[in-house]
């Protein structure tokens, strides 16, 4: 592959993985949540079982003190709420409440949409393969924005 061809397959992935990112952040605010991209990114960390603040700061490449803004925010707008750590007691846990799991679900309907439009476009089978060939190439990738 040439590197003009490289250049261009790169452009390609991060301008379809900046629409897709735009439009469920769309879709869940059009749903009533008061959200932007971050949140929901700190959500896929969040689901199932919570993280600490620290385990967060990780997950999105971002500071501990700016991981904690963000959980403030959250608990302010009630999607989020922090526990105590059930095996550490020097940590808290922080999880979703049953708004944030709201708009979680509201995340996954507004992506459906997206991917059907896909699979409208190129068919159900190239939508499926692509998903393959990504699972192949970035199996453990970071799920985060880009700051």
């Amino acid at each position: 592959m040439q590197n003009s061809e490289a250049l261009a397959l790169t452009a390609a992935l991060l301008a379809a993985a900046g629409d897709l990112t735009k439009r469920i952040n769309d879709g869940v605010v059009a749903r009533g949540f008061e959200v932007r991209p971050a949140h929901g990114f700190a959500f896929s960390r969040l689901a199932p079982d919570g993280a600490t603040v620290t385990d967060l700061a990780a997950h999105l490449g971002v500071t501990k003190q700016a991981a904690s803004q963000l959980v403030d925010e959250l608990v302010r707008k009630g999607y989020v709420e922090r526990r105590p750590h059930p095996r550490d007691a020097r940590a808290r846990l922080v999880v979703l409440t049953e708004r944030g799991w709201a708009c979680t679900r509201a995340a996954e309907e507004a992506a459906a949409e997206v991917v059907r439009e896909w699979s409208g476009l190129v068919g159900e089978g190239e939508v499926r393969a692509l998903l393959r060939q990504l699972l192949r190439l970035a199996p453990d990738g970071p799920l985060r924005p880009s700051w």
